[in-house]
């Protein structure tokens, strides 16, 4: 439509025109009328981004804070590279006193597996996979040198773990990959010492 077509305009539309003339001067509108930015804590990107990094940080967190002490991730680690080996090389002696064993009739507990002297961070430690009838199989690291290991357990890295005391008051170190193993093997390692021990 071209001005000639429009319909003249109304008294209406001419006062409208002169209050709003008189109501804002000519030029850039006032900043009231403009969208404001809206502070940097309340955009959405911001609000979306903090979390991701809260909840980051708190899952880091609980994953340190159980995180086993690093003597008891070596010996896991160990464990799982030697799981399949098989044999007796050592003397059963030295493990049955670190065990708290001790006496003529002393045994090793379970079925026994694997018996060897390792490395373990750079410690001496006393290996021993044993297999318990109503358990399954156990792995236990008793130390050459005393330790520092606060009784615990728990599971990481695709295995159970425990840190008990022999009778001696030696820590020991249980891995088994089912819970109720580690029951079988604390309660035949800490149970009631075999006659003449």
């Amino acid at each position: 439509m071209s001005d000639r077509e429009l319909p003249p305009d109304s008294e209406f539309d001419l006062r409208v025109r002169a209050e709003l003339s008189l109501a804002f001067e000519p030029g850039e509108p006032p900043d009231s009328l403009l969208r404001q930015r809206p502070a940097l804590w309340s955009r959405r990107g911001f609000q979306r981004g903090l979390a991701a990094v809260l909840l980051t940080g708190g899952g880091s967190g609980a994953v340190m804070a159980l995180r086993p002490p690093a003597l008891v991730r070596d010996a896991i680690e160990h464990e799982y590279d030697e799981r399949a080996l098989r044999g007796n090389f050592m003397d059963p002696r030295p493990l049955l006193s670190r065990l708290g064993r001790t006496g003529a009739a002393a045994a090793l507990p379970g079925i026994p597996q694997l018996m060897r002297p390792c490395d373990l961070g750079g410690r001496l430690a006393y290996h021993l996979t044993t297999f318990f009838e109503r358990g399954g199989m156990v792995t236990v690291f008793a130390f050459d040198q005393p330790v520092d290991l606060r009784e615990g357990g728990g599971w990481w890295n695709r295995a159970y773990w425990q840190v008990v005391r022999a009778s001696n008051g030696a820590p020991l170190v249980l891995v088994a990959q089912k819970k109720t193993a580690l029951a079988v093997a604390t309660a035949a390692l800490l149970g009631p010492a075999p006659p003449g021990g």
